[in-house]
Protein backbone atom coordinates (compact mmCIF):
# COMPACT_ATOMS: atom_id res chain seq x y z
CA UNK A 1 0.00 0.00 0.00
CA UNK A 2 0.85 3.78 -0.42
CA UNK A 3 -0.32 5.50 2.71
CA UNK A 4 0.41 9.39 3.68
CA UNK A 5 0.43 10.13 7.62
CA UNK A 6 -0.87 13.09 8.06
CA UNK A 7 -0.68 14.81 11.44
CA UNK A 8 0.25 18.25 13.25
CA UNK A 9 4.08 18.65 12.76
CA UNK A 10 6.51 18.44 14.58
CA UNK A 11 6.46 14.56 13.71
CA UNK A 12 9.07 14.14 16.82
CA UNK A 13 6.76 15.37 19.37
CA UNK A 14 7.55 13.39 22.63
CA UNK A 15 3.65 12.19 23.36
CA UNK A 16 2.17 9.06 23.69
CA UNK A 17 0.25 9.52 20.05
CA UNK A 18 3.08 10.85 18.58
CA UNK A 19 5.59 7.67 19.73
CA UNK A 20 2.47 5.49 18.73
CA UNK A 21 2.31 7.46 15.12
CA UNK A 22 6.08 7.15 14.58
CA UNK A 23 6.00 2.91 15.65
CA UNK A 24 3.87 2.60 13.42
CA UNK A 25 5.44 4.21 10.55
CA UNK A 26 8.31 2.47 11.44
CA UNK A 27 6.71 -0.96 11.07
CA UNK A 28 4.90 -0.05 8.18
CA UNK A 29 7.79 0.91 6.20
CA UNK A 30 9.59 -2.44 7.65
CA UNK A 31 6.38 -4.36 6.16
CA UNK A 32 7.38 -3.00 2.97
CA UNK A 33 4.30 -0.35 2.76
CA UNK A 34 5.38 2.72 1.13
CA UNK A 35 4.29 5.41 3.95
CA UNK A 36 4.75 9.17 3.98
CA UNK A 37 4.66 11.62 6.55
CA UNK A 38 2.73 14.93 6.02
CA UNK A 39 2.74 17.47 9.19
CA UNK A 40 0.53 20.27 9.15
CA UNK A 41 1.11 23.43 9.91
CA UNK A 42 -0.94 25.74 11.74
CA UNK A 43 -3.23 25.45 15.24
CA UNK A 44 -4.40 22.37 15.98
CA UNK A 45 -6.72 21.18 16.84
CA UNK A 46 -9.18 23.88 16.99
CA UNK A 47 -8.03 24.75 13.60
CA UNK A 48 -7.22 28.37 12.22
CA UNK A 49 -6.64 29.55 9.01
CA UNK A 50 -3.13 28.19 8.87
CA UNK A 51 -4.07 24.70 9.72
CA UNK A 52 -7.03 24.74 7.60
CA UNK A 53 -5.03 26.09 4.57
CA UNK A 54 -2.33 23.46 5.00
CA UNK A 55 -4.91 20.47 5.13
CA UNK A 56 -6.11 21.35 1.82
CA UNK A 57 -2.70 21.72 0.65
CA UNK A 58 -1.65 18.60 1.47
CA UNK A 59 -5.27 16.25 0.11
CA UNK A 60 -4.50 18.05 -2.94
CA UNK A 61 -0.54 17.17 -2.84
CA UNK A 62 -1.48 13.49 -2.26
CA UNK A 63 -1.06 10.85 -5.86
CA UNK A 64 -3.97 9.23 -6.55
CA UNK A 65 -2.67 6.08 -5.64
CA UNK A 66 -1.63 7.08 -2.06
CA UNK A 67 -4.59 6.25 1.36
CA UNK A 68 -4.63 9.42 3.68
CA UNK A 69 -4.69 8.09 7.15
CA UNK A 70 -5.30 11.32 9.36
CA UNK A 71 -4.13 11.48 12.91
CA UNK A 72 -7.48 12.49 15.02
CA UNK A 73 -5.49 15.53 16.30
CA UNK A 74 -5.16 17.00 12.68
CA UNK A 75 -8.51 15.91 11.64
CA UNK A 76 -11.03 18.83 12.58
CA UNK A 77 -8.64 21.13 9.97
CA UNK A 78 -9.90 18.83 7.30
CA UNK A 79 -13.52 20.31 8.28
CA UNK A 80 -14.63 21.70 4.89
CA UNK A 81 -12.66 18.74 3.12
CA UNK A 82 -15.57 16.26 4.10
CA UNK A 83 -16.08 15.43 0.26
CA UNK A 84 -12.79 14.53 -1.26
CA UNK A 85 -11.99 13.05 2.04
CA UNK A 86 -14.88 10.58 1.72
CA UNK A 87 -13.73 10.71 -2.08
CA UNK A 88 -10.26 9.44 -1.05
CA UNK A 89 -11.25 6.95 1.02
CA UNK A 90 -9.79 8.54 4.41
CA UNK A 91 -9.05 6.63 7.35
CA UNK A 92 -8.98 8.53 10.81
CA UNK A 93 -6.55 7.24 13.97
CA UNK A 94 -8.27 8.47 16.44
CA UNK A 95 -6.32 8.70 20.29
CA UNK A 96 -9.33 10.00 21.72
CA UNK A 97 -12.05 12.57 20.21
CA UNK A 98 -10.65 15.99 20.41
CA UNK A 99 -14.09 17.12 21.62
CA UNK A 100 -13.02 15.35 25.19
CA UNK A 101 -9.75 17.69 25.72
CA UNK A 102 -9.91 18.69 29.32
CA UNK A 103 -9.67 22.07 30.19
CA UNK A 104 -10.05 23.50 27.22
CA UNK A 105 -13.06 26.46 27.21
CA UNK A 106 -16.40 24.58 26.47
CA UNK A 107 -17.07 26.87 23.19
CA UNK A 108 -14.11 25.07 21.91
CA UNK A 109 -15.01 21.54 22.91
CA UNK A 110 -18.28 21.82 21.28
CA UNK A 111 -16.78 23.35 17.94
CA UNK A 112 -14.90 20.37 18.03
CA UNK A 113 -17.43 17.76 18.36
CA UNK A 114 -19.25 19.55 15.89
CA UNK A 115 -16.73 19.31 13.19
CA UNK A 116 -15.70 15.30 14.33
CA UNK A 117 -19.73 14.54 14.28
CA UNK A 118 -19.94 15.62 10.66
CA UNK A 119 -15.97 14.30 9.84
CA UNK A 120 -16.50 10.87 11.30
CA UNK A 121 -19.28 9.62 8.93
CA UNK A 122 -17.50 10.69 5.56
CA UNK A 123 -14.19 8.61 6.59
CA UNK A 124 -13.93 5.07 5.26
CA UNK A 125 -13.00 3.48 8.74
CA UNK A 126 -11.90 4.66 11.83
CA UNK A 127 -9.46 2.95 13.88
CA UNK A 128 -9.19 3.79 17.54
CA UNK A 129 -6.04 3.11 20.17
CA UNK A 130 -8.40 1.27 22.63
CA UNK A 131 -11.64 -0.98 23.12
CA UNK A 132 -13.06 1.90 25.18
CA UNK A 133 -12.54 4.85 22.60
CA UNK A 134 -14.06 2.55 19.99
CA UNK A 135 -17.10 2.25 22.02
CA UNK A 136 -17.29 5.93 22.77
CA UNK A 137 -16.95 6.81 19.31
CA UNK A 138 -20.16 4.80 18.64
CA UNK A 139 -22.39 5.67 21.24
CA UNK A 140 -21.92 9.40 20.89
CA UNK A 141 -20.98 9.73 17.24
CA UNK A 142 -23.53 7.10 16.12
CA UNK A 143 -21.48 5.24 14.30
CA UNK A 144 -21.91 2.02 13.47
CA UNK A 145 -19.48 -1.25 14.56
CA UNK A 146 -18.69 -2.33 11.30
CA UNK A 147 -16.71 0.88 10.49
CA UNK A 148 -14.44 0.94 13.73
CA UNK A 149 -11.73 -0.78 14.14
CA UNK A 150 -9.00 -0.97 16.89
CA UNK A 151 -5.41 -1.16 17.15
CA UNK A 152 -4.31 -0.92 20.65
CA UNK A 153 -0.37 0.54 21.30
CA UNK A 154 2.46 -2.39 22.02
CA UNK A 155 5.10 -2.09 24.55
CA UNK A 156 9.08 -3.23 24.28
CA UNK A 157 10.16 -6.03 26.49
CA UNK A 158 11.72 -4.13 29.07
CA UNK A 159 13.95 -4.97 32.53
CA UNK A 160 12.12 -5.04 35.56
CA UNK A 161 11.94 -1.68 37.36
CA UNK A 162 14.85 -2.08 40.45
CA UNK A 163 13.56 0.79 42.21
CA UNK A 164 14.88 4.04 44.29
CA UNK A 165 16.61 2.08 46.69
CA UNK A 166 15.03 4.33 49.75
CA UNK A 167 14.95 6.41 51.94
CA UNK A 168 11.37 6.79 51.01
CA UNK A 169 9.13 6.26 47.63
CA UNK A 170 10.12 7.42 44.66
CA UNK A 171 7.16 8.38 42.72
CA UNK A 172 7.40 8.67 38.33
CA UNK A 173 4.41 10.46 36.61
CA UNK A 174 4.91 10.67 33.17
CA UNK A 175 2.43 13.07 30.57
CA UNK A 176 2.49 16.86 29.17
CA UNK A 177 1.97 19.20 30.65
CA UNK A 178 -1.69 19.83 29.68
CA UNK A 179 -4.43 20.08 32.36
CA UNK A 180 -5.69 16.52 30.95
CA UNK A 181 -3.12 14.64 32.83
CA UNK A 182 -4.00 15.92 36.10
CA UNK A 183 -1.26 16.65 37.99
CA UNK A 184 -2.45 19.04 39.99
CA UNK A 185 -4.96 16.54 41.25
CA UNK A 186 -1.65 14.44 41.76
CA UNK A 187 0.39 16.94 43.64
CA UNK A 188 -2.90 18.11 46.20
CA UNK A 189 -3.35 14.35 46.96
CA UNK A 190 0.22 14.05 47.86
CA UNK A 191 -0.17 17.23 49.74
CA UNK A 192 -2.13 15.20 52.10
CA UNK A 193 0.53 12.84 52.73
CA UNK A 194 3.58 15.22 54.13
CA UNK A 195 4.05 12.60 57.09
CA UNK A 196 5.44 10.05 54.83
CA UNK A 197 8.65 10.42 53.07
CA UNK A 198 8.32 10.25 49.40
CA UNK A 199 9.48 12.11 45.98
CA UNK A 200 7.31 12.99 42.81
CA UNK A 201 9.21 13.31 39.82
CA UNK A 202 7.07 14.81 36.49
CA UNK A 203 8.53 13.69 33.07
CA UNK A 204 6.39 15.87 30.51
CA UNK A 205 6.41 19.29 27.76
CA UNK A 206 5.75 22.04 28.77
CA UNK A 207 5.25 23.66 25.54
CA UNK A 208 1.38 22.41 24.83
CA UNK A 209 0.38 24.66 27.25
CA UNK A 210 2.63 27.06 28.90
CA UNK A 211 0.18 28.83 30.94
CA UNK A 212 -0.78 25.83 32.69
CA UNK A 213 2.92 24.22 33.20
CA UNK A 214 3.50 27.66 35.21
CA UNK A 215 0.69 27.19 37.01
CA UNK A 216 1.97 23.82 38.05
CA UNK A 217 4.88 25.51 38.91
CA UNK A 218 3.10 27.63 41.45
CA UNK A 219 0.97 25.29 42.75
CA UNK A 220 3.66 23.05 43.70
CA UNK A 221 5.20 26.24 45.88
CA UNK A 222 1.81 27.21 47.08
CA UNK A 223 0.84 23.36 48.40
CA UNK A 224 4.86 23.53 50.50
CA UNK A 225 6.21 20.67 47.37
CA UNK A 226 8.96 22.23 45.99
CA UNK A 227 11.46 20.13 47.82
CA UNK A 228 9.06 17.15 46.55
CA UNK A 229 8.47 17.26 43.29
CA UNK A 230 11.03 17.86 40.69
CA UNK A 231 9.60 18.82 36.77
CA UNK A 232 11.94 16.92 34.55
CA UNK A 233 10.56 18.43 31.27
CA UNK A 234 10.18 16.26 28.22
CA UNK A 235 12.25 13.16 28.70
CA UNK A 236 12.71 10.51 26.01
CA UNK A 237 15.41 7.57 25.62
CA UNK A 238 17.69 6.58 28.03
CA UNK A 239 16.60 9.37 30.58
CA UNK A 240 12.96 8.03 30.73
CA UNK A 241 14.18 4.85 30.97
CA UNK A 242 16.48 5.54 33.77
CA UNK A 243 13.40 7.27 35.35
CA UNK A 244 11.50 3.75 34.88
CA UNK A 245 14.06 1.85 36.68
CA UNK A 246 14.48 4.20 39.30
CA UNK A 247 10.85 4.67 40.98
CA UNK A 248 8.67 2.78 43.23
CA UNK A 249 5.45 3.59 42.40
CA UNK A 250 3.95 5.16 39.10
CA UNK A 251 0.77 7.82 39.63
CA UNK A 252 -1.53 9.38 37.12
CA UNK A 253 -4.15 11.34 38.03
CA UNK A 254 -5.65 11.89 34.51
CA UNK A 255 -9.04 12.69 33.28
CA UNK A 256 -9.02 11.00 30.05
CA UNK A 257 -7.13 8.44 28.28
CA UNK A 258 -7.41 7.21 25.09
CA UNK A 259 -5.21 4.27 25.76
CA UNK A 260 -2.37 4.92 28.80
CA UNK A 261 0.90 4.31 27.27
CA UNK A 262 2.80 6.03 29.94
CA UNK A 263 1.14 3.37 33.10
CA UNK A 264 1.40 0.78 29.65
CA UNK A 265 5.50 1.01 29.79
CA UNK A 266 4.98 0.96 33.92
CA UNK A 267 3.28 -2.33 33.93
CA UNK A 268 6.62 -3.46 31.79
CA UNK A 269 8.64 -3.06 34.24
CA UNK A 270 6.85 -4.11 37.20
CA UNK A 271 5.74 -0.68 38.79
CA UNK A 272 2.74 -0.47 41.45
CA UNK A 273 0.26 1.82 39.83
CA UNK A 274 -2.49 4.93 41.45
CA UNK A 275 -4.21 5.85 38.77
CA UNK A 276 -7.80 7.48 38.04
CA UNK A 277 -10.12 5.95 35.98
CA UNK A 278 -10.21 8.66 32.87
CA UNK A 279 -10.91 7.01 29.53
CA UNK A 280 -9.78 3.48 28.82
CA UNK A 281 -6.30 3.29 31.10
CA UNK A 282 -8.85 1.83 33.56
CA UNK A 283 -8.94 -0.98 31.70
CA UNK A 284 -5.29 -1.18 31.08
CA UNK A 285 -4.44 -1.46 35.15
CA UNK A 286 -5.32 -4.74 36.30
CA UNK A 287 -6.95 -4.00 40.18
CA UNK A 288 -4.61 -6.07 41.80
CA UNK A 289 -1.55 -4.08 40.56
CA UNK A 290 -2.41 -0.95 41.95
CA UNK A 291 -5.34 1.33 42.99
CA UNK A 292 -7.98 3.17 40.79
CA UNK A 293 -9.83 6.24 42.01
CA UNK A 294 -12.41 8.24 40.24
CA UNK A 295 -10.98 11.21 38.05
CA UNK A 296 -10.88 14.64 39.71
CA UNK A 297 -11.33 12.68 43.53
CA UNK A 298 -8.23 14.12 45.58
CA UNK A 299 -9.79 12.53 48.53
CA UNK A 300 -9.93 9.25 47.07
CA UNK A 301 -6.39 9.18 45.33
CA UNK A 302 -4.82 10.07 49.01
CA UNK A 303 -6.00 7.69 50.36
CA UNK A 304 -5.21 5.13 47.99
CA UNK A 305 -1.62 6.56 47.75
CA UNK A 306 -1.50 6.42 51.58
CA UNK A 307 -1.97 2.78 51.53
CA UNK A 308 0.15 2.13 48.87
CA UNK A 309 3.57 4.54 50.47
CA UNK A 310 2.32 3.10 53.97
CA UNK A 311 2.47 -0.50 53.47
CA UNK A 312 5.44 -1.73 51.67
CA UNK A 313 4.55 -5.30 51.78
CA UNK A 314 0.77 -4.69 49.95
CA UNK A 315 3.26 -2.34 47.53
CA UNK A 316 5.75 -5.40 46.59
CA UNK A 317 2.70 -7.65 45.67
CA UNK A 318 1.27 -5.39 43.48
CA UNK A 319 4.57 -4.73 41.96
CA UNK A 320 4.61 -8.30 41.19
CA UNK A 321 1.10 -8.65 39.89
CA UNK A 322 2.11 -5.04 37.49
CA UNK A 323 5.00 -7.82 36.36
CA UNK A 324 2.53 -10.04 35.45
CA UNK A 325 0.09 -7.91 33.28
CA UNK A 326 3.17 -6.01 31.72
CA UNK A 327 4.04 -9.34 30.24
CA UNK A 328 0.72 -9.70 28.84
CA UNK A 329 0.09 -6.77 26.87
CA UNK A 330 0.50 -6.35 22.94
CA UNK A 331 4.00 -6.15 21.72
CA UNK A 332 5.01 -3.31 18.79
CA UNK A 333 6.27 -6.09 16.75
CA UNK A 334 3.16 -6.88 15.75
CA UNK A 335 1.06 -3.76 15.78
CA UNK A 336 1.62 -2.67 12.30
CA UNK A 337 0.72 -6.06 10.96
CA UNK A 338 -2.91 -5.20 12.91
CA UNK A 339 -2.91 -1.50 11.67
CA UNK A 340 -1.98 -2.52 8.21
CA UNK A 341 -4.95 -5.09 8.30
CA UNK A 342 -7.51 -2.80 9.69
CA UNK A 343 -6.48 -0.54 6.25
CA UNK A 344 -7.16 -2.94 4.28
CA UNK A 345 -10.57 -3.42 5.46
CA UNK A 346 -11.59 0.31 4.98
Amino acid sequence: MRIALILPGPFATLSGGYIYDRRMVEGLRDLGHAVEVVELAGRHPLPDAAAEAAARAALEALPADTRPVIDGLGLPAFAALAEPLAARHAIGLIHHPTALEHGAPQEDREALRGIERDLFPRLARLVATSPHTAQRLAAEFELPAARLGVVEPGTDPAPRATGSGGPGTAILSVGTLVPRKGHDVLMRALAGLLDLDWTLTIAGGNDRNPVHAEGLQALAETLGLTRRVTFAGEVDGEALEALYRGADLFALATWWEGYGMAAAEALARGLPIAITAGGAIADLVPMEAGAVSPPGDVVSLTKALRRMLADTEMRREMAEAAWQAGQRLPRWSDRAAAFAAELERA
